[in-house]
């Protein structure tokens, strides 16, 4: 759980009341050329640098994909791959993380994929490496931020995805139902990014 922030006025308050003290300690107990210099200062917070314990990061960078981890307090964080999908000119259109999943399942990785609200769910999506024949996958649920769809992901897809350039990633919008949208998914990378992951556990 992440600690509420102390309001900087109190904080201050305390900060001026206490090196007050200090200071009017230090004048009655000993004389200023008594105070030995080196330990100044040793009483001053450095500070900690890094991320907060439930607060995502991320801890490398694979070709296209981010390797995004969670802050943990034993130190051993989960981590995912993570990438921000492009449209034509640029703007950001979807977003997917993908993990490894505990051995024992029909899929060996799972993917959570956010498109924009106003896509037709009905259609479904679909997921095509190098221009080959497509799955489709449901949708699963909406939120403010988009759509989202869980995905599930075979040891042959996967293998595709690592000897693969691109992926496709087709979906219908509401706006213009008779079009498909496509959006790129970057491979470069994903190998990498992916072999250094551990199955994330339940």
């Amino acid at each position: 759980m992440i600690k509420k922030l102390i309001p900087f006025n109190v904080m201050a308050a305390a900060i001026w009341c206490g090196a007050v003290y200090a200071q009017e300690t230090a004048q009655e107990d000993q004389t200023p050329s008594e105070i030995p210099q080196t330990q100044a200062g040793t009483q001053l917070d450095l500070g900690e640098s890094g991320p907060r314990v439930g607060e995502q990061y991320v801890k490398e960078q694979s070709g296209d994909w981010n390797v995004t981890c969670l802050k943990t307090e034993g130190g051993d964080d989960p981590c995912l791959l993570r990438q921000i999908l492009l449209g034509q000119e640029g703007q950001p259109m979807a977003e997917i993380s993908i993990n490894k999943v505990p051995e024992g399942n029909a899929a060996v990785a799972g993917a959570s994929l956010i498109v924009p609200l106003e896509t037709m769910l009905q259609a479904q999506i679909a997921v095509s490496i190098d221009g080959a024949p497509g799955k489709r996958y449901d949708y699963h649920h909406c939120n403010p931020v988009g759509c989202v769809a869980q995905l599930g992901f075979t040891q042959g897809d996967i293998d595709a995805m690592k000897a693969g350039t691109k992926a496709t990633i087709s979906l219908v919008s509401i706006l213009a139902p008779t079009q498909l949208l496509q959006i790129e998914m970057s491979l470069a990378g994903f190998t990498s990014g992916f072999d250094k992951l551990v199955p994330l556990q339940n």
